[in-house]
């Protein structure tokens, strides 16, 4: 699921989406008013989204509503977390190595 679902975020549309629906359903017309593409672009960014289980839909009448779910959200905050170490302690490797390079 872990690279799925990185690849599901990789879009900025689809962040974008995720934000729109974070603490409220919306319907895909009220989503796809706030993007200047067409309404199966942001049919299939959901879709993708929908795959992955980072949105929940609900069936009101003829009506699908959108919302985030957190709870899916959850386990890339590890991955993320990882990553960003891994890239602050490469960081630090190349501060301290240019900081032994450039003593006298």
């Amino acid at each position: 699921m872990e690279e799925a679902a990185l690849r599901a975020i990789a879009s900025p549309r689809r962040r974008e989406i995720l934000h729109l629906v974070w603490d409220r359903e919306l319907s895909s017309g009220e989503i796809a008013s706030h993007f200047d593409v067409s309404w199966p672009a942001i049919s299939q960014n959901l879709r993708v989204l929908e795959e992955v289980g980072f949105v929940r839909t609900r069936r009101c009448g003829t009506t699908r509503l959108y919302r985030a779910d957190r709870a899916r959200l959850g386990p890339l905050k590890r991955v993320l977390l990882q990553m960003w170490e891994a890239d602050l302690d490469r960081l630090a490797e190349l501060a301290e190595g240019e900081t032994k390079r450039d003593r006298p």
